[in-house]
């Protein structure tokens, strides 16, 4: 069965050392010191290791069960869910004025990485909790927060985002869904649902459904969508739960992957809905909790990618295989262990130096949501919407890559179930696909993301990173291994804004064809200058005297890998965005 060590002291790292987040001047970010987080994430770390890592192979082969209308999650789950729940960890970041603990969102993130690590299908259970409860804070009327928050922070109600039906996925405005009025200011919902993710379950006493549907008579198309709030049970005036509700699972989903997490058809038969936020404006509430839920899922990304190396590590550390071709390594045995053959090292170091980059660069957009949110800090909530893209598309395609890196490691072996390494890769794939699949997420970043308040977010990150290499151009340590590197990148990254620029306006379908290469290359961009960043840290550390120089020095070496083996992809997809659309748009579809 695999095994997982939370990346606690990395965590420490890149919140103390690289983002120092304590001399920040963020609110509520003076607590967060060293000593504070330390105790949280290792706190974190063991209900990971311990509770949730066990079952998360218990959820892969048992799967939920629909019995008479009620979802059984896998044995162990439940149980589980009230550990997690009476220890707070559901609600680190909400409000304290619901029963949250007002911790900040960066505090959240690095738990929420360890828990969907450790088991992402239990850990989507209150993530999506959290995300429905974050649209109701922003959306809410005072009723509705009062009504719903606190058994959401505290779990014992969760949530879900009902969008997808069978006829539309992406394009939402083609929904059927239908939200009718009624005198007392309710709305009767009757329509179906797919792939909703935690739609019924067995953990909680309720479940409240943010369900986006038309009110007839409204705008056609998109424009003509509203959100709604629709409890399984109804809630009385006093709190407590009523008759249920005109909404049922019809089906539960036989998927690839993240089998302990309920997977449902949900039908809403005149199902009781309230009215979240305006009439026609359920895109803009919903896209709160699709924000964040994109953020999620590229953290899931990079949570899988932690877990599957791990794993492959230790194997090639201990399987036995043949000899290092520049001599015996271990000359006790009848072979060398895998870890000395380059190849093996390549595909071990391409996760490692992603996952050590990705994990900066998640933690630097959480950063930014919590100085946009607790600071109303505009530039930092341009910049995070501008990146949140790059974090969901990049990061997913990348994490799923890993872990099908993790189990080449295994061989044979990596394709066997006993060894667990296929979960990793099949609970990773779906994080490429919902939310938003990632050749959406590429649309959205070229089409809309880079033009937003007239480029200016785009400029601004070109501005932080040539302002960064100019106040260390000096230094020798980081300038040719991690300086210039950054530089070429960054110069392919605005030439391939700039052809977009030159090009897009009179055939659009020469930026789109390059969309999904713009967000990988921005992607790369993104974790060189996280990399670099890091370095200068470490060269630091190292230069101070740290009591610990392993550590600084694997940092140094892992992140001169990156620059010099992975952000050279930034030239390839340059060239790809430069031939233009007719590669792609020239082959007639007959043709095909």
């Amino acid at each position: 069965m695999p095994t997982y060590t939370p990346p606690t002291k990395d965590m420490q790292f890149i919140l103390h050392d690289m983002l120092k987040v304590s001399q920040s001047g963020t609110p509520g970010y003076a607590e967060l010191d060293a000593e504070f987080t330390g105790a949280v994430l290792e706190e974190a770390g063991k209900l990971a290791r311990d509770l949730l890592t066990p079952l998360n192979v218990v959820g892969d082969t048992e799967g939920c069960r629909l019995e008479n209308g009620v979802v059984r999650t896998p044995t162990g789950f439940k149980a589980a869910f009230d550990e997690v729940r009476a220890g707070g960890w559901t609600a680190l970041d909400l409000p304290e004025e619901y029963g949250g603990q007002n911790m900040p969102y960066i505090l959240g993130t690095a738990v929420g990485e360890m828990f969907s690590a450790a088991n992402q299908a239990f850990t989507m259970y209150q993530g999506l909790t959290h995300g429905a409860a974050s649209a109701i804070l922003a959306h809410g009327s005072d009723q509705q927060k009062e009504t719903y928050l606190p058994k959401m922070a505290s779990c014992d109600w969760t949530g879900t985002m009902n969008l997808t039906e069978p006829h539309c996925g992406t394009d939402l405005g083609l929904m059927r869904t239908k939200a009718e009025p009624q005198d007392d200011g309710s709305y009767k919902i009757t329509g179906q649902k797919i792939f909703i993710s935690s739609g019924e379950h067995d953990m909680a006493d309720n479940i409240i459904h943010l369900v986006l549907a038309k009110i007839p008579g409204g705008p056609e198309g998109i424009k003509g969508v509203s959100l709604f709030i629709v409890p399984k049970f109804m809630v009385k005036e006093d709190g407590s739960l009523g008759e249920r509700n005109g909404v049922s699972c019809g089906k539960i989903e036989e998927k690839m992957g993240i089998h302990g997490n309920s997977t449902c058809v949900m039908n809403y038969d005149g199902a009781t809905g309230f009215l979240l936020g305006e009439e026609h404006k359920g895109m803009r509430a919903m896209f709160t909790m699709m924000n964040e839920a994109r953020l999620g899922v590229g953290m899931q990304g990079l949570a899988q990618a932690e877990a599957a190396y791990q794993n492959a590590l230790e194997y090639a550390k201990d399987r036995l295989q043949g000899r290092a071709v520049t001599g015996t390594e271990n000359p006790d045995g009848p072979a060398d262990p895998l870890i000395v053959h380059p190849d093996i090292r390549r595909a071990l170091l391409d996760q490692k130096s992603f996952v050590e980059g990705a994990r900066a660069f998640l933690l630097w957009g959480a950063e930014m949501i919590d100085r946009s949110h607790r600071a109303d800090d505009a530039d930092a909530e341009g910049l995070i919407s501008l990146l949140t893209p790059v974090i969901k598309g990049f990061m997913t395609d990348e994490g799923f890559d890993m872990t099908i890196l993790a189990q080449q490691v295994y061989g044979g072996h990596g394709y066997i179930e006993a060894w667990g390494m296929s979960q990793f890769a099949r609970d990773a794939r779906i994080a490429m696909i919902y939310e938003g699949a990632n050749g959406v997420q590429a649309l959205d970043l070229v089409g809309r993301k880079l033009a937003a308040d007239s480029g200016k977010h785009v400029m601004a990150f070109f501005e932080m990173v040539k302002t960064f290499i100019k106040e260390n151009e000096d230094n020798e340590a980081l300038k040719k291994d991690f300086l210039d590197p950054l530089k070429e990148a960054s110069k392919h990254l605005q030439s391939a804004g700039m052809f977009f620029m030159q090009n897009g306006m009179k055939n659009p379908n020469a930026a789109l064809a390059g969309s999904y290469d713009f967000m990988h290359l921005f992607g790369h961009v993104c974790i060189g200058l996280m990399w670099a960043k890091m370095a200068k840290v470490a060269h630091e550390a190292l230069e101070n005297g740290t009591s610990d120089e392993a550590f600084y020095k694997a940092k140094l070496k892992t992140g001169r890998y990156y620059m010099s083996r992975r952000l050279p992809a930034t030239a390839m997809h340059l060239k790809r965005i430069e031939s233009g659309a007719d590669p792609v748009m020239e082959l007639e579809a007959e043709l095909f």
